[in-house]
C-alpha cells in the first residue's frame, strides 16, 4: 500500500497519468473519426460469410506471410491494450473488438456477422452508409440475429 500512496505523491507519477489520459482522449477522438470512414468504405458483402475475403490475394506468398503476422500482432496488442483500458482509462471494450477483428481464428466471420447482424447495429450501420450512398450491408440469412 506504501508504493501506491508514494506513486500518487512522486510529481512524475503525474505526468505519467497526464499522458495516459491525454492518450485516451486522442484514441476517443481517433475512433470518433475512424470508425464510420471504415463502416462507409467496407464493400457491403464484407460480412456476409458466404462470400470469402481473399486479404492480400495479388501479393507475394512471403508478404503474405508477413501481412497475417503483423495483423495478428496489431490485433493482439490492441487486445491487451483493450483489456488494460477496462481499468485505465480509454475505449475498452471498442479497442478489443477493433484487436479482435484483426485477429485470424475459427469462427470469427460468423462472430462479426452476429454481432454486426443485430438489427439495431445492422440499422444504425446502414443508415451511415446510406447518408454516404454506399448500399447496405447484406449478411447471410439466419446470420441476423
Amino acid at each position: 500500500m506504501d508504493n501506491l500512496s508514494s506513486f500518487f505523491q512522486d510529481p512524475s507519477s503525474h505526468q505519467v497519468l497526464l499522458w495516459l489520459a491525454g492518450g485516451s482522449v486522442a484514441c476517443f477522438l481517433a475512433s470518433l473519426i475512424a470508425i464510420p470512414i471504415v463502416l462507409v468504405r467496407i464493400p457491403a458483402q464484407y460480412f456476409d460469410v458466404r462470400v470469402p475475403r481473399t486479404w492480400m490475394k495479388h501479393h507475394h506468398p512471403a508478404l503474405k506471410i508477413l501481412g497475417h503476422v503483423l495483423k495478428n500482432t496489431f490485433g493482439a496488442v490492441f487486445v491487451i491494450a483493450g483489456f488494460l483500458m477496462l481499468f485505465l482509462p480509454g475505449q475498452g471494450i471498442l479497442t478489443m473488438l477493433i484487436g479482435l477483428s484483426l485477429l485470424d481464428f475459427a469462427g470469427k466471420r460468423h462472430l462479426e456477422a452476429k454481432l454486426i447482424g443485430r438489427p439495431s447495429i445492422l440499422g444504425a450501420i446502414n443508415r451511415l452508409r446510406l447518408r454516404f450512398n454506399k448500399s447496405p450491408l447484406v449478411l447471410a440469412r439466419g446470420d441476423s440475429n
